[in-house]
């Protein structure tokens, strides 16, 4: 029984996700247009309702009213081709590769943009039933298109589609995890002695982190753009921010850990037949490790949280593990000069990795992602204000009539 059920329970917890939502609103919308085409088309399978709202539908309001033009523009195109060469000539094999090259050319001119072969897959559905009632199918065709975008545009406005925050913040945590485990490995490795295989292990693993940035980063765009133009959410920018500067600050440290596992790396390269540090530098070095570890988990939950009081204590947290790190911190650079005084082998890297891991900590900084905030706000606001200088001069005199009219106490 649990093999029958447990897929049923997860496909229910997956249901807000972006592929599933995708699923299934293109699947109402383009049933609601094909109904809406079969009461007003004389067609008796008006298939190209369906097919220009299956195109135009899309996970975000935001992506379907900017790309829903550019949607509608490449099936119009290819429907006029294919009424154009059906009535010249009939379906073929040349007369098809014909209208795919000049589908794919007139795309281009009509700036289809990245839509450019959907011009041509159009033409060739078009051009397979309108073949033989070329005339009478013609307004028919422009009909149904026209049908299925107002549908498509008509199902995201009414029914606006979810906000995607949430799977955004999961995979930011899921980063922060990599990291936090990849930074206890750390610990690990630099008390006794680390074969170089295991210290290059660490780096390959510091490596496949930009992999999964890459991910994030592509979840991230998804959930900005579901922020957009969303009635559902009231701060949509701040949001937007807030998980866009973080990512950032993840990312940086991200880089700036693989430089630490290339400087572990060449240590273990040059102390083959011995520790990487004494004894006592390697317990500091690990306890430094683990409150990073910490801190990076702390600096997620702070950044992805939505409860205020969660994010006051996971902000309370990573302060404390920031200042735990710094004190480890002085702690290894203290006894790394001492060793460095009577043993200077490889002096450079012992500094490199103090660097590295002051990088780290900076860029975990409250205060810094504070700034960082603030700066980003200022510019989206900036660039707001360039783009639509109507709209701005338009709040501006609102704002004014609102003052003018106040009561003065």
């Amino acid at each position: 029984m649990r093999e029958v059920t447990d897929p049923l329970l997860d496909l229910v917890r997956r249901h807000s996700e972006p592929v599933v939502a995708q699923t299934l609103r293109s699947t109402i919308a383009a049933v609601i247009s094909y109904v809406v085409a079969l009461m007003v088309s004389s067609e008796p399978a008006p298939l190209t309702a369906p097919l220009t709202a299956l195109l135009v539908v899309q996970v975000t309001l935001y992506t379907t009213l900017t790309t829903s033009m550019r949607r509608v523009n490449s099936v119009v195109v290819g429907v006029v081709i294919a009424i154009g060469f059906s009535s010249l000539v009939g379906l073929t094999w040349w007369s098809l590769g014909l209208i795919i090259l000049a589908s794919l050319v007139i795309g281009r001119f009509v700036k289809a943009g990245e839509f450019v072969p959907e011009v041509a897959i159009s033409a060739m559905l078009v051009l397979g039933v309108t073949t033989t009632r070329v005339a009478a199918t013609a307004w028919d065709r422009v009909l149904e298109t026209l049908i299925g975008a107002v549908v498509g545009l008509l199902f995201n406005v009414l029914f606006v589609p979810p906000v995607l925050v949430q799977p955004a913040s999961e995979a930011i945590e899921g980063l922060a995890g990599r990291m936090r485990v990849l930074l206890l490995s750390l610990s690990d490795e630099v008390v006794g002695h680390t074969p170089v295989a295991e210290a290059a292990a660490r780096l390959h693993e510091a490596r496949r982190l930009d992999h999964d940035i890459v991910q994030v980063d592509a979840a991230l765009r998804q959930a900005e753009d579901s922020l957009r133009l969303n009635p559902r959410v009231k701060e949509g920018l701040l949001s937007r921010v807030v998980l866009r500067t973080g990512l950032d600050t993840l990312e940086i440290s991200a880089v700036v850990l693989r430089t630490v596992c290339r400087t572990l790396t060449d240590l273990a390269k040059a102390r083959t037949e011995e520790s990487l540090f004494s004894s006592r530098i390697g317990t500091s070095l690990s306890e430094l490790f683990r409150h990073m570890a910490r801190a990076v988990d702390s600096f997620a939950v702070l950044i992805t949280t939505q409860v205020s009081a969660n994010a006051d204590k996971a902000e309370d947290r990573l302060v404390k593990e920031l200042a735990a790190s710094r004190e480890s911190r002085e702690t290894v650079a203290h006894l790394l000069l001492d060793e460095v005084q009577e043993h200077p082998r490889q002096w450079q890297l012992h500094g490199a990795l103090l660097a590295e891991i002051d990088r780290i900590l900076d860029e975990l900084d409250v205060e810094k992602r504070s700034q960082r905030l603030v700066e980003e706000l200022d510019r989206q606001s900036r660039e707001q204000r360039e783009r639509y200088p109507l709209a701005d001069k338009l709040r501006g005199r609102l704002r004014l009539g609102r003052s003018r009219r106040a009561p003065v106490l």
